[in-house]
């Protein structure tokens, strides 16, 4: 199934974290946390102003970003669990 997000939304593909910590440490899988981190696998064309002009999105497919803890809708897509969220959540882009 193809699916393109509208106005300002973003489709994006959680990055898993580590499995172990710093120190070498094996984090089970009860106590891991979804990662706030994820690949822009589709970007929308950007909402529009007043006048009905589109505000360019800051983001692009392929940008690696980290997000808000509880940001954006999970969905499934292709049998892939993703999110949907608004540029807004997007904290920021990771080089």
């Amino acid at each position: 199934m193809a699916f393109t997000p509208l106005h300002d939304r973003v489709l994006v593909e959680r990055v898993e974290s580590d499995e172990k910590t710093a120190g070498g440490l094996i984090i089970p899988e009860a106590a891991k946390e979804k990662p706030a981190e994820g690949l822009v696998v589709a970007a929308g064309a950007g909402a529009k102003d007043e006048s009905g002009n589109r505000i360019a999105m800051d983001v692009k497919a392929g940008d690696k970003i980290l997000f808000g803890k509880w940001s954006g809708t999970e969905v499934t897509v292709d049998g892939k669990e993703m999110l949907i969220m608004k540029e807004s959540d997007i904290l920021g882009l990771i080089a």
